[in-house]
């Protein structure tokens, strides 16, 4: 493709680079901010797993969700809106697991963030408006009929998601449950997107015209 893709966090979904005209004062982070922000809590809530077990490792991933947070906030002097969403809902449910000593709540986390993803992308279909679009439109200049399917496929991927993990959570030990979160959630998220390359380049015209152009070029010599 003629861009490159935007970051996919392991549960923050699709987050858009900094875009032109962006809010006064903004600015663009160094090359490991992203990273850190999306992968530096779950790297520490796998950590901290294994070496105290889950009720650590929850106190592990909200003190680190804050910390990329803050980080973004100090040097970019904004937020990334999905992280953001994101680390509301490992607050809230960090807080009961710690709160009520539940690890319920948790497991359930990653369920409750991908299930707000289909509902949003879903309830955008309802409404004839692609979200995908003002959210990736600057990394992948899709037709409005490729926004539209690719914005179904993201929100069945994210429904589909969602029923795994409360599968994994309810049937799996908790060494397993720990695993797939970290690789296994990031890992199907890869293979997805990598799976809609092909239709993607489908669905865009200054593609398809630059190669045209392309083709003539090499006939006329």
């Amino acid at each position: 493709m003629a861009s490159s893709p935007p970051e996919f966090g392991p549960e923050s979904g699709p987050e858009p680079g900094p875009k032109p005209g962006q809010e006064a004062g903004s600015k663009t982070g160094p090359g490991w901010l992203r990273p850190l922000v999306d992968y530096g809590p779950l790297a520490a809530f796998f950590a901290v797993y294994w070496l105290q077990g889950l009720t650590a490792a929850t106190v592990a991933i909200m003190g680190a969700t804050a910390v990329a947070l803050v980080l973004a906030l100090a040097i970019e002097r904004r937020v990334p809106l999905m992280p953001v969403v994101t680390a509301a809902i490992v607050g809230i449910f960090g807080g009961l697991t710690l709160w009520l000593q539940d690890e319920t709540f948790i497991k359930m986390k990653p369920t409750i963030v991908q299930l707000i993803f289909a509902v949003v992308l879903f309830g955008g279909l309802l409404f004839k408006r692609p979200l995908l679009k003002p959210l990736l439109g600057t990394a992948w200049p899709l037709d409005d009929e490729g926004w539209h399917k690719l914005s179904l496929r993201f929100a069945l991927f994210f429904l589909a998601m969602a029923a795994l993990n409360e599968v994994v959570w309810r049937t799996q030990s908790t060494d397993f449950w720990v695993t797939f979160k970290v690789f296994g959630i990031l890992a199907l998220t890869f293979l997805f997107v990598a799976s809609q390359v092909y239709f993607m380049r489908a669905h865009m015209p200054a593609l398809h015209e630059a190669e045209e152009g392309e083709k003539g070029r090499q006939e006329a010599d």
